[in-house]
Order: structure tokens, then C-alpha cells, then sequence
């Protein structure tokens, strides 16, 4: 009889403790640590082992465009292997400084690296041959095959939404023999598909030129393909929209304009739509510049949230390599901030640095490691002398972390 008493408080106390509970949850939402990052606060300096990888002196010992496309589809993948990509490529000998006779140079070349990490022993090159000679691996397939008009490669991506289908953007070009500092000319905009599992050299790619240029009436072209960024939940991003953002050089004062596509989409092109400053269109006359003055070969990533990273060479060959951070893929971008300056590396003035971009799939949070290339005005004069001169250099950046309490 005892007992009654006390088993009637107890369910009152159980009753009471839970009513508690419950208030406490419904009338507040526990904080959540969000990490940020400072992107005016930041520490530069060259990643050596990165950039020594493509120190070589025998076969591959030169190249540029250098992209890395993680196989997974995924940036933030751990456990993945990565294909590069080179547009003009060196094949040679080297003793000692001196390059030996021989040499050959051919419009583009892959490297395939298993794992994520700067190790020789797990990358290999590779160049398509044939009769015994050194060729480029993708060429524009036409009826009538012209030496004088070849491939340099844009960036890509493996495409989740597409069987992981490979994704390339490629720039035909022709040269023009008119002995400018610049003497070629683009004459096309292609998408390559290489299906999941295909082999070197790929002989199964697919080739699809982009109706969005008319390179015969003179008017300003896009170069499409000059960075790419899956926004995607597929991807793995980290605050996904559900496009892919293809990202276009225009006319020569370099401005950066983007189109977006759903990823299963990407070679329809009549889905794509172009960002007019205020939206979304289908008219490709409408696109308005994120940004002018970049290189020709940049990058968007994730940088934290709510910070999307534009990183590029300014003005395409100037030294300074440029970061702008806006909300969104497509901004707007914010003023420039210089990440890099990489005059130690063009004492000479016939050298340039071009081409600076991200390799988000290599690097860290917080960080960014940051791909640019050397060249010569004079490079057939400069190469024989200084053969190593022609590779991908490297630099990190971190920037300072800001941990911050927000409601999910």
C-alpha cells in the first residue's frame, strides 16, 4: 500500500522531466560550428613537391594547360586517381642542362596519377603514338586532316549523372604563320566524351562542336571550357544547386562569362542556359562578364560557405596570380585580391607565367593549391637551353580559419 504513493510521484516526476524535454527542443535549436575562412588573411608559398613531380628529364619533360580531372566526379573524394590533362606537350632527352636531339613537341598528352598525394611512382604519362612517332591523343576529327590545325585541351570533369562518362572541352586551333608573338588562331569549340572504363588513347572518344561561335563573320567568340565547376549533389558539393557551370573566355579583353546545364544534360546544347547579369537565358548574345582580365585557363570552387573562389592569371600572362570570392558560382565576384606574384620564376624578360587556376580535388580545406605555367616569346631558342623551363609549377595558399555558431 505503501508503494502507491511513490510509484504516483514518480510518474508525475517521469511526466514533468519529459514535458521539460520537450519544451526545451521546440523552443530552441542547438548551435552548429560552421567553419570559415578569411579570405583576405591568407599565407602564399610554393608547394615544391608538387611542382618537382613534373621535374623529369626523360620521355614527358614539358607541357601545359595542366587540369586535373578526379575519376570519382567528386572533388572531395579521398580515396580516388586523377587524370591530367597537357595541351602542347615535350617529348625528349635530357643529360645534365642540355637537352639532346630529337625532341619532339605534340599538341596534347594525359597523366594518370593513383591517388591524391605527390608521389612518382604512382604517375604515369602517357602520349599516343603511331608508326613509331609521337602523336597528339585528341585531334579534330574532319574529312580533310590539316597539320596546321590541332587540339589544346579546356577543363573536364567525370560525370556522375552520366555513367562517369569523361567530359572534355576542347579548343580547336589553327595556325596563322603571320610570325606574331601569337601566331595561331581559334577556329572551334568542341566537347569531347570519352565513355567510363575507356582505354588509352581513347579511340572510342566522341567529338561535338558548340554552336555558340561563329569564327567567320568576326565577331568576338567564347572559348567555353576554361574552367568547369559541378555544382552538383552527385559531385559531392558542399551546397549543390544541381548545375554544372562551363566557363567561357570572351573577346581579347578577357572577360570570364558563364553558361550552366543540368550534368546529365551537358551535350545538349540547347538546355544550356548564359548568365545576362541579371539571370538565366537561353540567348548566348545576352551573357554579360563576371569578371575581365583573366587567363584563359581559370577556376570557381568552393571555398567555404556561402564563398565561391574565382582564381586566375590577371590579364592572362601578367605575374599576378588573382582571386575574387563572391556568394554564388557566377557572384558577383568581389575586388581582386593577389594570392601569388610569380616573378621569380620569369628573370628573364622573354619568359611569362599564364594560366594560374585551383585544383580543388588536391587540395585541403582552407586551401587552395594553385597550378600556373612557364613559357618563352622565344621558346623553339629558349628550350634547348633551358628544357626543364616548360612544366606546371605549383603554389599553396591557406588562409586563416573563423569558426562561427549558427542555427541549421
Amino acid at each position: 500500500m505503501k508503494l502507491q504513493p511513490l510509484l504516483r510521484y514518480s510518474v508525475l516526476f517521469l511526466m514533468a522531466a519529459m514535458c521539460s524535454c520537450g519544451g526545451d527542443s521546440s523552443s530552441k535549436k542547438e548551435d552548429v560550428e560552421v567553419t570559415r575562412f578569411n579570405e583576405k588573411v591568407f599565407t602564399a608559398e610554393p608547394a615544391t613537391d608538387w611542382t618537382n613531380l613534373f621535374l623529369r628529364k626523360s620521355g614527358w619533360f614539358g607541357g601545359d594547360g595542366i587540369f586535373a580531372i578526379p575519376f570519382s566526379g567528386k572533388d572531395s573524394e579521398k580515396n580516388d586517381s586523377l587524370l591530367f590533362l597537357f595541351s602542347d606537350t615535350m617529348v625528349g632527352e635530357i643529360r645534365g642542362d642540355s637537352l639532346k636531339p630529337g625532341f619532339v613537341m605534340i599538341n596534347n598528352s594525359v597523366a594518370l596519377l593513383k591517388g591524391k598525394t605527390a608521389d612518382s611512382s604512382n604517375l604515369a604519362f602517357r602520349m599516343a603514338r603511331e608508326k613509331g612517332a609521337y602523336k597528339a591523343i585528341f585531334s579534330p576529327k574532319t574529312n580533310k586532316p590539316d597539320k596546321d590545325t590541332y587540339f589544346w585541351l579546356g577543363d573536364g570533369f567525370a560525370n556522375p549523372d552520366a555513367n562517369k562518362d569523361l567530359f572534355i572541352f576542347a579548343y580547336q586551333i589553327t595556325n596563322t604563320h603571320d610570325k606574331s608573338p601569337f601566331p595561331f588562331k581559334e577556329t572551334g569549340n568542341v566537347l569531347i566524351r570519352i565513355p567510363a572504363g575507356s582505354r588509352f588513347p581513347y579511340t572510342d572518344q566522341q567529338q561535338t562542336q558548340l554552336p555558340f561561335n561563329n569564327y567567320r563573320n568576326g565577331e568576338e567568340t567564347i572559348s567555353f571550357g576554361a574552367g568547369v565547376f559541378n555544382n552538383s549533389e552527385s559531385a559531392g558539393e558542399a551546397e549543390p544547386d544541381g548545375f554544372v557551370y562551363v566557363y567561357g573566355i570572351k573577346g581579347k579583353s578577357k572577360q570570364l562569362v558563364s553558361a550552366r546545364v543540368k550534368p546529365a544534360q551537358v551535350g545538349a546544347f540547347g538546355d544550356w542556359e548564359f548568365w545576362n547579369g541579371n539571370g538565366w537565358s537561353k540567348d548566348v548574345k545576352s551573357v554579360k562578364a563576371l569578371s575581365d582580365s583573366v587567363s584563359n585557363e581559370m577556376s570557381v570552387s568552393y571555398l567555404s560557405k556561402g564563398k565561391y573562389a574565382l582564381v586566375y592569371q590577371l590579364g592572362s600572362i601578367f605575374p599576378e596570380i588573382c582571386m575574387q570570392v563572391g556568394p554564388t558560382p557566377v557572384g558577383p565576384f568581389g575586388p581582386r585580391i593577389v594570392l601569388y606574384k610569380t616573378t621569380n620564376d620569369i628573370q628573364d624578360p622573354d619568359l611569362f607565367t599564364y594560366n594560374a587556376k585551383v585544383h580543388p580535388a588536391l587540395s585541403a580545406p582552407g586551401e587552395l593549391l594553385i597550378s600556373y605555367n612557364v613559357n618563352s616569346f622565344k621558346f623553339m631558342e629558349v628550350i634547348t637551353k633551358k628544357p626543364n623551363l616548360y612544366r606546371p609549377r605549383f603554389v599553396r595558399v591557406k588562409f586563416r580559419q573563423q569558426s562561427s555558431q549558427t542555427n541549421p
